[in-house]
């Protein structure tokens, strides 16, 4: 299993997957492919404000029936309580997700630098 952030779940509905190199399109064939719900929240944030054109979860249940992507079902109140944790950012996005992937003790597939120097189970082949 492993956890996406949300721009990768962009990317694998957009069908880019230039952007996520050989490598990691490599992880996402071997692993159960996992978000936070705060991954399809972003997703929502996102076309709401004119960055993307389709809703979080139309992108989510697209990917789910193409690829088999599920939620992570893990208690609200256990993933805030890791969050609260993740003081090294004050996007709230990035805590929630961080913390649902350790929470499920699973890597999360993340370009972003900042996740990858603070969360040790974060990946990105480059």
């Amino acid at each position: 299993m492993i956890h996406l952030d949300t721009h990768v779940v962009a990317w694998l509905f957009a069908g880019d997957l230039e952007c996520l190199g050989e490598g990691n399109r490599a992880l996402l064939q071997d692993h159960a492919l996992v978000i936070s719900p705060m991954v399809e929240l972003e997703l929502e944030y996102l076309c709401e404000i004119g960055r993307t054109a389709i809703p979080g979860g139309e992108v989510v249940e697209d990917l789910h029936r193409r690829l088999g992507l599920t939620r992570s079902d893990r208690p609200f109140p256990e993933v805030v309580a890791v969050a609260l944790g993740q003081t090294w950012t004050r996007d709230p996005f990035d805590r929630l997700i961080v913390a649902q992937a350790a929470i499920d003790s699973t890597p999360l597939l993340t370009k972003d630098v900042l996740i990858r120097e603070h969360y040790p189970e974060a990946v990105w082949e480059a």
